[in-house]
């Protein structure tokens, strides 16, 4: 049977054809190229060949060798999955600090807001190098596509960070704001926040797991 692989997520589909659109990441059936896969019974033979000789087939080294610190930074990030490593802060924080500014907001107490705060201080701190990251990732991993699943993806991350600024910024000026006539707008802002998180987090994990 023969099989096609997307030149932009790697999902592999088997089949006399490539299909009309990736269902992982959307991409169009030009981007997929035929590969070849090895039937299960000569695969086992030969990985049993493999271990009586006590040898393996040779890794591939890498194309690229780096020359600059930049260079060997972006390759090293890239390499060991900087991006889905760094996302875990915002979107480990984020809801904490979401549920501690609506716990705040219903029994009108000012130590879950600060709390809060503080949460959201260190996922600012976090947001520049998780955006070069998936940048980073987005060009060199994914070919810059530009496909639907990948515009959700920059458009709920572009949500998230705005909406983030937006809520710790009106707080520093504004500590009592969510005693004002404009606390449910406050409260509105976090729910966008964390459901273009979500959004981010559930595309990126499509990406991963092909599914």
């Amino acid at each position: 049977m023969k099989a096609w692989k997307c030149t932009i997520c790697n999902y592999v589909h088997k089949g006399a054809s490539p299909p009309e659109k990736c269902p992982v990441c959307g991409a169009d059936k030009t981007k997929f190229v035929e590969i070849e896969i090895p039937d299960e019974s000569e695969k086992t033979v030969s990985e049993s060949k493999a271990t009586a000789s006590g040898t393996s087939e040779p890794e591939t080294t890498e194309p690229f060798a780096p020359k600059t610190v930049y260079q060997k930074m972006t390759q090293l990030m890239l390499q060991y999955h900087a991006h889905p490593i760094l996302v875990h802060t915002p979107n480990g924080l984020l809801p904490v600090a979401a549920i501690l500014f609506i716990l705040a907001w219903v029994f009108d107490a000012s130590l879950p807001a600060k709390a809060a705060a503080i949460n959201m201080v260190f996922v600012v701190l976090a947001l520049p190098l998780v955006i070069y990251s998936g940048i980073l990732e987005w060009q060199k991993k994914y070919n810059r596509a530009d496909t639907l699943l990948f515009r959700i993806k920059i458009l709920a991350a572009t949500l998230t960070s705005a909406s983030c600024l937006i809520s710790l910024v009106w707080y520093l000026i504004n500590p009592a704001v969510l005693s004002t006539s404009l606390s449910w707008i406050f409260i509105l802002v976090n729910l966008i926040m964390l459901a273009s998180a979500g959004v981010a987090g559930h595309v990126g994990g499509k990406l991963v797991f092909k599914d």
